[in-house]
């Protein structure tokens, strides 16, 4: 009996020292500046808040970086990774197939655009745009025709109208155009039957066309002033969209009907984006805010607010015993300000 207690404590000691001496996987994937690789060296913020966590809880882990969000998320369901950390949204889609830690940062989408895509095209580009040359055209046309059917009606009453049809296309249009901008001239009032019942209706009728005429170019200065610009989600349509897929903002642009290019990774999008390929990018907004302020510099800017708020958490095989240890470790960096420390040294201070 007494051999039997001593193999059984041999064995549970061994245990012990096995389990102390585990490594964990950790899994992630390259996403400045939550996880990334400088000279080497693993860094982000979500790295360093994994090492303040392990030093915590006397972890040793290591790293195994994926090529693709979707293979980071693989490895932590088919259990070759004990947990998985970077810009991972709590879903309740991935909630059904793996475990989250408590969240480990508040996030939402933001649409990103080539800079200077929010400046106003100059007036002069919207004045030679082509609906309104044809609309100022049309108008041309409308009152040299006017003018010259009133000259066939009045060119024997009226002294104005007196003149050869060579010389008479350009005071005719001048004589409809004062008729429809200034209500026409007193002392040219039409004086045969069919120039006044033309002349009135050209003059209630003017007020119809000039109305619509301005509208018209009012719309097409407008139009042009903004094409191409991305202010807001609703801007999006009909615009050349990207975004990665299998993601939260893929989600959304899906349910809003917004076609868009799916992309495996974030590198090739940001390639195809510097290449002039795509209008917009609508991911994390913490990821492209960073993008644009670093290797983005002078290439792009962010549009609009933040919107479809989500929260970041760690990720874990279901069941995993690692979990609550976790959200108690969570709570303790988050009560002692070494959670504020390592977000104020990657975004600042919090808004």
């Amino acid at each position: 009996m007494h051999r039997i207690v001593v193999v059984l404590s041999l064995i549970v000691t061994l245990w012990a020292q096995s389990a102390a001496a585990q490594v964990l996987t950790v899994s992630t994937v390259t996403r400045p500046p939550f996880s990334m690789t400088e000279d080497g060296a693993d860094t982000g913020f979500s790295i360093e808040l994994l090492e303040a966590l392990s030093e915590a809880l006397g972890w040793d882990y290591r790293i195994a970086r994926k090529d693709q969000f979707s293979d980071m998320l693989t490895s932590v369901t088919d259990g070759r990774a004990d947990l998985a950390i970077a810009n991972i949204s709590i879903t309740s889609a991935r909630e059904s197939i793996m475990d989250f830690s408590q969240p480990i940062f508040e996030s939402g989408l933001q649409i990103m655009v080539p800079a200077g895509n929010q400046r106003s095209y100059p007036i002069w580009q919207a004045l030679m745009s082509r609906d309104l040359l044809v609309a100022l055209g049309i108008a041309f046309v409308l009152l040299i025709a006017g003018g010259m059917l009133m000259w066939m009606f009045e060119r024997r009453a009226q002294p104005y109208f007196d003149r050869p049809l060579k010389n008479a296309w350009f005071p005719s249009f001048w004589w409809a155009l004062n008729l429809v901008v200034n209500g026409g001239f007193e002392e040219r009032v039409p004086q045969t039957i069919f120039g006044r019942l033309f002349g009135v209706l050209l003059v209630v009728s003017s007020l119809f066309v000039v109305s619509v005429f301005v509208a018209k170019i009012t719309s097409v200065m407008t139009v042009e002033a903004i094409t191409g610009s991305v202010n807001s989600v609703n801007d999006l349509y009909g615009q050349r969209v990207a975004t990665i897929d299998g993601s939260t903002a893929a989600g959304f642009l899906n349910r809003r009907e917004i076609d868009f290019r799916g992309y495996a990774g974030l590198a090739p999008m940001l390639e195809d984006f510097e290449a002039g390929k795509i209008e917009a990018v609508v991911f994390d907004a913490p990821i492209l805010s960073y993008y644009a302020t670093h290797e983005g510099m002078d290439k792009a800017s962010m549009a609009g607010s933040v919107f479809l708020r989500e929260n970041y958490g760690m990720i874990f095989p279901t069941g995993s015993p690692l979990v609550e240890e976790v959200n108690q470790a969570l709570l303790a960096l988050r009560e002692d300000g070494t959670y504020d420390t390592i977000y104020r040294k990657w975004f600042g201070v919090k808004r």
